[in-house]
């Protein structure tokens, strides 16, 4: 395909992500917006409500039972609306992360394949920790961010009260595109700031359905809503009194965010998120290298590894490697280099993925997430390409802040706990260290939260029918170091030196003052924080 053809198809892409803290309704929206873009025909409503079906995004049974999402996962559809061009259908890349903080590196890992954010807060809450947390690195990545206040449904703030808390918070301005008539917990519908018109919602039963809208001119809202219009028409005339009023130049400068109200559960304000994302959201643009060169989207095919899941098809067991492409087009059965081996790999079997269905993918462009099947030999930060030779920059890891140990309760399950270990670790799941004192038979888990630990003791168990016990270790920090530091670090008390599986040295302290002490008494040695992209 010519350049010209595949910049025509970018043009058409928009690839994104939902952050938000635990509970504020992400999956919920990510269905809603499949809902609305016809890939589905009815919502799947909240998880953990009995006799209710859980939305379709979480596939993992740990997710269904506690209500919450734990593996980021893809979904692909079109949207054809109001700002598609050419009477082409725009392609919606939509990965939807997870919210709880002790799963943060697979987030991470999200926002580095994606061109824009969608930070859900929810309406009564206002902004917590975790969403704190992921906007840091968002503007550290210069990730655009649009803003939907969601569960406008249910009592909550003010609108100018949530603006205020937003711009004082984290420095970003907020732009409100649509602004709520009715306060939280009487959501009748949205102003269009830009046009003046009222769009109305219409309650469907359970939310199930896409709400019907309709759309009044200032006159006719006037006359329906009354007071609740005039309030919010008056709101909206102070923010632009005082400047938030979008400016295209400076959302994508990561010095605004355009602002929606929503109701997810109630399919509110969510097509005009989409018109949004399809207007607004930077189309995918060229990706510097580890030489600091740019590959433009319409060099020769490339792509980043961003997520390696398994388990997701029990009946086959495979495994599947989550590659967002950055150049050229993507043909399936292509050969393609792996940079970090320099080795051919093999496309035969590509997927798109939307929930646990899955569909062949037999081409595909910049900005699009395809699954590779069986891709054994790939870890998240990998890069592929074909003809000129380039590789991106790595991934890095999380500081860990928890450690455990794992062993297999019966000997005879020795041999599939290996190949699960093995399996566990390439995925990024935890980080994986060994030691000679401990040997392979008692690996020590590395984690970010204690959560993770949970998510493999379960996946031991269902994937790989292995029942194993998990033993917390009296250490809290961990610090690289080199060959030449390790013997004395070893004879100290409170410390252990293991190796992680990418070869590095790591050294584990019981406790901040341990490792302040031996700092103080042994300057010669090693001891280097580990990227902390938590914080």
């Amino acid at each position: 395909m010519s350049s010209d053809a595949v910049a025509r198809e970018v043009k058409r892409r928009r690839t994104f992500a939902i952050i938000s803290h635990p509970d504020a309704g992400k999956s919920t929206m990510t269905e809603a917006l499949a809902l609305h873009a016809r890939m589905i025909s009815e919502a799947g409503a909240i998880h953990g409500k009995a006799g209710r079906k859980s939305t379709v995004s979480d596939w993992m049974e740990m997710e269904k039972a506690r209500g919450i999402s734990v593996s980021s996962t893809a979904l692909q559809f079109n949207y054809s609306g109001e700002h598609s061009d050419d009477d082409l259908p725009n392609v919606i890349n939509l990965v939807d992360t997870p919210g709880h903080a002790d799963f943060s590196e697979d987030t991470y890992r999200v926002l580095t394949a994606v061109d824009a954010a969608v930070m859900l807060i929810d309406a009564a809450k206002g902004l917590e920790p975790q969403t704190l947390k992921l906007f840091q690195v968002c503007r550290h990545r210069g990730i655009p961010v649009i803003t939907v206040i969601n569960k406008w449904d249910r009592p909550g703030q003010s609108p100018l009260e949530l603006i205020d808390e937003i711009t004082e918070r984290i420095g970003l301005t907020p732009t409100p595109l649509y602004f709520p008539v009715g306060i939280a917990g009487d959501f009748r519908g949205l102003l269009d700031r830009r046009t003046g018109q009222y769009i109305h919602f219409t309650r469907t039963a359970g939310g199930a359905k896409v709400a019907p809208e309709e759309i009044m001119d200032s006159d006719d809202a006037l006359a329906r809503e009354g007071d609740e219009w005039t309030a919010a028409v008056e709101e909206s005339e102070l923010l632009t009194e005082m400047g938030q009023d979008h400016d295209q130049e400076l959302f994508l400068a990561g010095q605004t965010s355009p602002m929606i109200f929503a109701s997810a559960m109630l399919n509110f304000g969510v097509r005009q998120l989409l018109e949004t994302l399809v207007e607004l959201a930077p189309p995918p643009a060229g990706r510097l290298d580890v030489d600091g060169t740019v590959r433009e989207v319409t060099d020769p095919f490339s792509a980043v590894v961003f997520k390696v899941q398994a388990g997701m098809d029990a009946s086959h067991r495979d495994r599947l490697a989550y590659m967002r492409i950055v150049s050229g087009e993507f043909e399936r059965g292509m050969v393609v280099t792996h940079a970090q081996t320099g080795k051919p790999f093999a496309t035969k079997y590509a997927q798109a993925v939307f929930g646990r269905d899955r569909s062949t993918v037999d081409v595909a462009f910049p900005g699009d997430v395809v699954g590779l099947v069986n891709a054994t030999a790939l870890a998240p930060g990998d890069t592929l390409y074909v003809e000129r030779k380039v590789q991106f920059p790595p991934i890095p890891s999380f500081a860990p802040e928890h450690f455990s140990s794992l062993r297999v309760n019966t000997a005879d399950k020795y041999k599939q706990f290996r190949k699960a270990m093995d399996q566990l670790d390439s995925e990024g799941v935890v980080q994986v260290l060994r030691n000679d004192l401990r040997g392979d038979a008692s690996p020590v888990l590395a984690a970010v939260g204690p959560m993770q630990f949970e998510v493999v003791t379960a996946r031991m168990k269902s994937e790989f029918n292995v029942d194993t016990t998990i033993e917390p270790l009296g250490y809290s920090l961990a610090r690289r170091t080199d060959v030449a530091s390790a013997p004395e670090l070893d004879r100290q008390r409170g410390v252990e030196v293991f190796t992680r599986s990418d070869g590095a040295l790591l050294a584990l302290f019981s406790d901040k003052w341990r490792l302040q002490y031996i700092e103080k008494e042994h300057p010669d040695l090693t001891l280097e924080p580990l990227v902390a992209t938590a914080d």
